[in-house]
């Protein structure tokens, strides 16, 4: 997914993998953490007896929304979910963790409008959001945002209409709006066309209300300019420039505001200095100071110390196609990328923190250019993974870029062979047969059994056509219905409607999933040409 929830690294586009004819494989689903009461969730009645006991005992509902393989979900455990200060802050409120490959849970998270993994969401005993934690803020960051929270927060609905309204906001209520996850919003406070110009808006009235709160204004005005692109939301001008280099230049303030200046770092100097402007070069060299102290602080935790390596990287290809695989960037970069992820390898003993960090490495690598270290760092750690099928895709996705193919849907098929959870597995199989069509259109069969395999993987969830899986087969059905755009796959595609059919029938109608059930193929039929009479 494009919104980075905790560095651009965890954020990859995944070309992921299902082998045709494999049985389905049951998650090994484990709670968070071992310190917190956590509820595991995967139904509606789950929800419905959380919510029951936070208002039996008037407490918030804290709820946590994951899967096992996600690097993002990995480092909140590393670096969050396992700290003492979270469990004594635990107390305080009802954990409740929803693992998107529990059978049935990804209507709950169509429920609570939460897609992309981690979503950390904290409600009201009555249900009315909160707030939802951005990932990549850091942990005593997170903290402190729940324990505004805590403190009798209000939902961020009535807070954004206040100050859109022009209401007055406590600077609690402002620094709600700031540290709110506008990225993996969901479109439900606002949708994502309006964020830019929305957070530009957040960050004047902000100025104007409460100017003496440096770090909650430094952080909507960061965040807003992150957001401008394509001439959406802030314009440039001396004020913010001037703004944005005085927080580079202040340690104390530059850490303040550390995870938006390092996810944020190429879109802002793209928002405030265009490709020609004399000054680009000045914003850059004010980054990469920052971005070097970030690298060795060692209050952050590795993902983030990564994650600012990976901004430098981003930095140094302004200017380059950003899907462009092959490289030149400048010696000392390449050296200090590769030293840096070798010490990460070396040192990094968790379980946890290991799946979120050298996954992210393995990205460095490859924007970086270096693209034998990525794929020998993804081989190397295979065997340490708790979750191996992600590397083995991100192995996939590794090699299809450097254009051997064959080998690329080698570690596909090893990657579905290790896949866990309905959910993966469909999401995994959805990514595997966009890449068996791109990169082997003509091995109809092996499609056909593919894609049969998928229809087949899809009956026996129950929650197939909710959420992220719903979007997974809508995904693998458009795929297909490109493939037969001249209509020569007619003959597969019947059968696999076929096969469908018999899928839909079998679903209710009140949920809206035989709907989406019978969308899937739908296009397929008017590719279909028309018979003779």
């Amino acid at each position: 997914m494009t919104p980075r929830t905790v560095a651009p690294a965890l954020a990859l586009a995944i070309s992921l993998a299902l082998l045709a004819g494999q049985p389905t494989q049951a998650a090994a689903v484990k709670l968070p953490s071992t310190n917190v009461a956590w509820q595991a969730a995967a139904v509606d009645a789950d929800i419905d007896r959380a919510f029951q006991r936070a208002r039996a005992e008037k407490k918030p509902v804290l709820l946590y929304w994951g899967a096992t393989w996600c690097p993002p979900c990995n480092q909140l455990k590393a670096t969050l979910f396992n700290r003492q200060d979270f469990a004594a802050l635990s107390k305080n409120f009802i954990a409740v963790h929803v693992d998107g490959d529990r059978p049935g849970a990804q209507k709950l998270g169509a429920r609570f409008k939460v897609s992309g993994y981690p979503t950390t969401v904290l409600f009201t005993p009555e249900g009315q959001e909160i707030t939802r934690l951005p990932g990549e803020v850091d942990a005593p960051q997170a903290l402190a945002v729940l324990q505004q929270g805590l403190n009798g927060g209000r939902a961020v609905k009535a807070v954004l209409a206040d100050a859109v309204a022009g209401k007055p906001l406590s600077a609690g209520d402002w620094r709600l709006l700031a540290f709110y996850g506008w990225e993996i919003d969901e479109q439900q406070v606002v949708p994502k066309a309006e964020l830019p110009g929305l957070l530009a808006t957040l960050a004047a009235a902000q100025n104007a209300a409460n100017p003496g709160d440096s770090e909650t204004g430094h952080r909507l005005w960061l965040k807003a300019l992150a957001a401008s692109d394509d001439g959406q939301g802030l314009k440039p001008d001396a004020a913010l420039r001037e703004r944005v280099l005085r927080v580079l230049a202040d340690p104390a303030q530059a850490r303040l505001q550390m995870d938006v200046l390092t996810n944020g770092a190429a879109d802002i100097v793209r928002t405030l200095e265009a490709d020609d402007s004399p000054r680009r070069a000045g914003l850059v060299a004010a980054f990469e100071t920052a971005l070097k102290r970030f690298e060795q602080d060692a209050t952050l935790s590795r993902g983030d110390r990564l994650g600012a390596v990976i901004a430098r990287i981003d930095l140094a290809r302004l200017g380059i196609p950003k899907d462009q695989v092959q490289v030149t960037l400048p010696a000392a970069l390449v050296a200090e990328v590769r030293a840096h992820v070798q010490r990460d390898d070396r040192e990094i003993t968790d379980g946890y923190e290991r799946q979120a960090v050298i996954t992210a490495g393995a990205y460095a690598l490859g924007r970086a250019g270096l693209w034998a270290d990525s794929d020998a760092l993804l081989q190397a750690n295979l065997a340490k993974s708790h979750s191996p099928y992600y590397l083995m895709s991100q192995l996939g996705s590794n090699l299809r870029k450097q254009g051997r193919n064959e080998e690329a849907l080698r570690w596909y098929q090893q990657s579905f062979e290790k896949a866990e959870g309905p959910a993966t597995r469909l999401q995994w199989g959805a990514g595997y047969l966009n890449a068996l069509v791109d990169l082997a259109p003509t091995q109809a069969a092996r499609i056909e059994k593919l894609a049969s395999t998928l229809l087949a993987e899809a009956a026996k969830d129950r929650a197939a056509f909710e959420g992220r899986s719903a979007r997974s087969l809508q995904r693998a059905g458009a795929k297909l219905v490109a493939w037969n755009g001249d209509g020569k796959q007619a003959p597969v595609m019947r059968k696999l409607q076929a096969q469908l059919d018999g899928v839909c029938s079998k679903l209710g109608t009140q949920d809206g999933q035989r709907a989406a059930c019978q969308a899937v193929l739908k296009p397929a039929a008017k590719a279909e040409p028309k018979k003779a009479a």
